[in-house]
């Protein structure tokens, strides 16, 4: 059972599935031609610095978005679950975000960029936005994830912050994504004060980057 609580200019829904309950936050396009799921990390909620600055540019270039708390973050645990069970927990919010009919762009950053890849297939979706995608433990890149974000099937946009202790740019392997370079950006996209890009500069690259790719999509 669904039960929606409509906010303004947003709407939220919460969502049961076999992980537990989960939240959407959406933020519609008033003449929506796709819709943006995305999902936070391991270590933070909706509210990161990408995640909010999608929500209130896309929806202008006729993408909803759909900003999604996993059911343990819901919950208020501070630890993330095994992938299993964020991938549980994915499948069971995405009859929701596909109800409208409307294609729908799988998302997340971090580790939710890892649950968008691995069921990008399986889930019918449109395409993967995989934003900090955690190539490899800090220190220890011969434990690479690769194959996750290679294996997601449809069209992959891949943004990385140039200083990304989980995987710079250079060490991405080829393949058929598309890869943005945040210059200078942490794993939270925070970029230092004696950069010569600013905090603002740094996050209007992502919402560019992102608007462009999704207005190739059709």
């Amino acid at each position: 059972m669904t039960h929606v609580t409509k906010t303004a200019p947003t709407s939220t829904e919460t969502v049961e599935t076999d992980a537990g309950t989960a939240r959407i936050t959406w933020h519609e396009a008033k003449k929506a031609r796709l819709v943006l799921a995305v999902s936070h990390g391991a270590g933070g909620g909706i509210e990161a610095r990408d995640l909010t600055a999608l929500a209130g540019v896309l929806p202008a270039h006729g993408v909803t978005v759909a900003r999604v708390e996993q059911p343990w973050r819901v919950a208020g645990k501070k630890l993330a679950p095994a992938p299993r069970t964020l991938d549980t927990g994915w499948r069971g919010i995405w009859p929701a975000l596909a109800e409208s009919g409307l294609p729908v762009i799988s998302g997340g950053r971090s580790a939710g960029a890892r649950v968008a890849c691995r069921t990008a297939t399986e889930l019918g979706a449109h395409a993967v936005l995989a934003l900090s995608f955690p190539l490899h433990p800090p220190g220890k890149p011969e434990k690479s994830r690769a194959d996750e974000l290679l294996g997601s099937g449809v069209p992959t946009l891949v943004v990385q912050g140039g200083n990304d202790p989980f995987g710079k740019p250079a060490e991405f392997p080829e393949g058929t994504y598309a890869l943005v370079e945040i210059p200078y950006g942490d794993h939270g996209f925070a970029v230092p004060k004696r950069a010569d890009i600013s905090q603002d500069e740094a996050v209007a690259v992502i919402t560019d980057a992102v608007v462009e790719w999704t207005g190739s999509l059709g």
